[in-house]
């Protein structure tokens, strides 16, 4: 956790944390109250019950106090969301699209990969497709997910500041090779990037133009 894999990961994993802290403090608080209503209220201290018409202050306590603590998760969930969905201008466009079982990832040129190789510290935007059932995208480092539908186009976008390989799975269930649906996510510094793209994109014979801007010149 906490690793900044993504411009989403550090925001996800403390709202994560924030969720899970506020749910672990209620837990102890309810088991706690419901141990010591347990003995103060036993029938060997208490023979006789008595009815208790309502106490107002209680009632507005654990009214208002709930919705406080759930308005502030909903609010940290949609400023993650809008985080999510604000794609920034001049992201690398890629169309994705998912078939059982497996990934295909196409450039601007019309090359198309299996595995998806994008520039370090560039905005890549992926427009998601499917071919035949729901599938997910999921890059668990990147904490983003987003699901793959016949017929209709889901955005993505991602940044990633590190010159490493990541995991790409299909978090929705597709069939029986579901689990054959993963790939990989190669970040390479911008002019390898560009030296694989037009290496590739010659080798399919495909028109090459920078996606980089500056990035145009190789040895």
């Amino acid at each position: 956790m906490f690793t900044g894999s993504s411009p989403f990961a550090d925001y996800v994993d403390t709202t994560f944390l924030f969720i899970v802290g506020i749910s672990t403090l209620v837990l102890i608080g309810l088991m706690g109250a419901m141990v010591y209503f347990v003995f103060r209220y036993s029938r060997k201290k208490n023979p006789h019950p008595t009815n208790i018409e309502g106490n107002l202050p209680l009632e507005v306590a654990w009214t208002v106090i709930p919705l406080i603590l759930f308005m502030g998760m909903f609010y940290m969930g949609w400023e993650g969301y809008k985080q999510m969905i604000d794609v920034p201008k001049g992201a690398i466009p890629i169309k994705v699209t998912a078939r059982m079982w497996s990934w295909t990832f196409e450039y601007p040129n019309g090359l198309q990969t299996d595995t998806l190789y994008v520039p370090v510290k560039e905005p890549v935007k992926l427009t998601l497709t499917s071919q035949d059932v729901n599938h997910s995208m999921y890059i668990p480092a990147f904490r983003i997910k987003k699901d793959a539908i016949p017929n209709r186009e889901n955005i993505m976008w991602f940044s990633t500041p590190e010159v490493r390989s990541y995991d790409i799975a299909c978090a929705e269930y597709c069939g029986l090779r579901h689990a054959y649906m993963y790939t990989k996510l190669v970040a390479l510094d911008p002019p390898a990037f560009e030296i694989w793209y037009r290496d590739k994109s010659a080798e399919a014979s495909k028109p090459y133009a920078p996606l980089i801007p500056g990035v145009s010149e190789f040895k």
